[in-house]
């Protein structure tokens, strides 16, 4: 469901421009917005919350899946945790639909999809792990990389149950903004996937805007 903000850029707290392949970590207070944005279009976003004050709290796409009885994700969509909590809601979104079941790219995935020489490509995971090993401040490890959305990705489900990578939906300058129901790491791999349509083989930068 397409719905717009009301929110202004100008009127942020916090504006981080994610370079392709980069990744951003922090926590986002319990009543802010976060903005994620796509800048020139066509890119994923692939993001993991947690619970600021117990990280073994987390989105699971499962009960997300369930309790809205939807694959996808969009303006209204409560995420629900692995203890059954909300976490955030998607308040705006004008791009359309994010999805939740296609996972997120990694060395081991890249060799099994495409070929053996690409198990040497950055992958979101590679991101991930970065960001937690450099941020030990949050508390995360490796065992803590699960379930993901990736915003902006267009994962169709085919008639017999299986997942295909096509073109995104996204365009420039679209974006998908969530309120937070608790203190929440936000954790974002700006995906630098190059052999599959997700990112349209041209990795690009998103924005990362937060609003009190």
């Amino acid at each position: 469901m397409i719905k717009e903000s009301l929110l202004t850029a100008d009127q942020a707290v916090s504006r981080e421009l994610v370079a392709a392949g980069d990744y951003y970590i922090d926590v986002v207070k319990k009543g802010q917005t976060i903005r994620i944005l796509d800048l020139e279009g066509n890119q994923a976003a692939d993001t993991l919350f947690y619970n600021a004050d117990n990280t073994a709290e987390r989105y699971s796409a499962m009960d997300t899946i369930r309790e809205q009885g939807n694959v996808y994700l969009t303006a209204g969509t409560k995420l629900i945790s692995n203890e059954g909590n909300v976490m955030l809601e998607i308040v705006s979104d004008t791009c359309g639909r994010h999805d939740t079941l296609g996972g997120a790219c990694a060395t081991e995935s890249n060799t099994v999809r495409y070929a053996l020489d690409k198990q040497c490509m950055h992958a979101c995971r590679d991101s991930w792990m970065l960001a937690v090993s450099e941020h030990e401040e949050f508390g995360l490890t490796k065992r803590d990389i699960t379930h993901n959305i990736n915003f902006f990705m267009n994962v169709p489900v085919t008639k017999e149950g299986g997942l295909t990578f096509e073109d995104g939906i996204s365009g420039s300058g679209k974006y998908v903004e969530m309120k937070t129901l608790m203190d929440t790491i936000v954790l974002i791999s700006n995906c630098p996937q190059l052999n599959n349509p997700c990112n349209g083989y041209n990795p690009t930068p998103i924005e990362v805007l937060i609003w009190d």
